[in-house]
């Protein structure tokens, strides 16, 4: 399913929407990187995340395993010297040089295996190295558009036993749990602080449809399938003018637990920085 968003690299650049200010001044002070720091991005995509970043003057190196993601992300980056991005599977890329200041993902950590997401994170972090993660989600606050109730109809009628739709419209903001959980499961990190984000995008009904057309689920629909649902979708928004879809993006920062690091470098055959 990670593999999809690279069958439509260019329509996911223009039309996936990108992150609120804050969620960079947040990062960038929580993660308290300093100027000029090393950080590895996981699964940049089409750098949407990685250009704010890089414009505040990190050096980055992104690790994205679709190569169309990959190519469209070098071309958006091209005028940033200090970043290179990377066609590779984070679970097995090994760094000539680790010791980053930083590893960083946006809405992509969750792609990652489960196993190894902590482990192989440490793995390239120098002692007390930050780990930064964006998830989103689409949610549906009180004052939301009602519009995301009414279409379930349309996902009932055309794929009624699609397990990522068949709960019905978007949980509350509230009912949506951030990372620190996980993070202090794994045992490699300490939680330095949460924060959450909430904002709106309008859409025209041919600007959601293409939103639509980049998520994973409805990729891996059968193309008739798929044509057929998003027709519907087209139509009663067309019919509304327009939606407003609300997203929650959460930041969990943690610091990687004192010499961590370098053990899990040395087990997982990752050369150290004087290597």
């Amino acid at each position: 399913m990670r593999e999809t968003f690279d069958q439509v690299a260019e329509l996911y650049d223009r039309a996936r929407p990108g992150y609120p200010r804050a969620v960079f001044d947040d990062l960038v002070a929580l993660a308290e990187l300093p100027a000029g720091g090393r950080i590895v991005e996981i699964g940049c995509g089409t750098g949407q995340a990685t250009v704010p970043l890089a414009e505040r003057g990190y050096r980055i190196t992104c690790v994205e395993l679709g190569p169309q993601l990959a190519a469209t992300a070098r071309r958006k980056l091209a005028r940033f010297p200090d970043v290179e991005v990377l066609n590779e599977n984070f679970e097995t890329w090994r760094p000539e040089n680790s010791q980053f200041d930083a590893v960083v993902a946006f809405t992509a950590f969750h792609w990652i295996d489960p196993v190894a997401r902590y482990e192989r994170s440490a793995s390239v972090l120098r002692d007390g190295g930050m780990l930064a993660v964006v998830g989103t989600q689409h949610v549906l606050p009180p004052d939301g558009d009602d519009f995301f109730v009414e279409v379930q109809d349309d996902y009932d009628a055309v794929v009624p036993d699609e397990p990522s739709t068949k709960a019905g419209a978007p949980s509350h903001p509230d009912a949506i749990a951030d990372l620190s959980d996980e993070v202090a499961a794994s045992g490699l990190f300490e939680n330095v602080a949460a924060r959450r984000y909430l904002w709106d995008v309008t859409y025209t009904a041919d600007e959601y449809v293409a939103v639509l057309e980049t998520y994973s689920g409805h990729r891996a629909l059968p193309d008739a399938t798929r044509a057929e649902l998003l027709g519907r979708i087209h139509r009663r928004a067309e019919r509304r003018g327009t939606v407003r879809k609300t997203y929650l993006a959460t930041l969990n920062v943690a610091r990687a637990r004192s010499a961590t690091s370098s053990a899990r470098a040395a087990s997982s055959g990752v050369a150290p920085a004087d290597g």
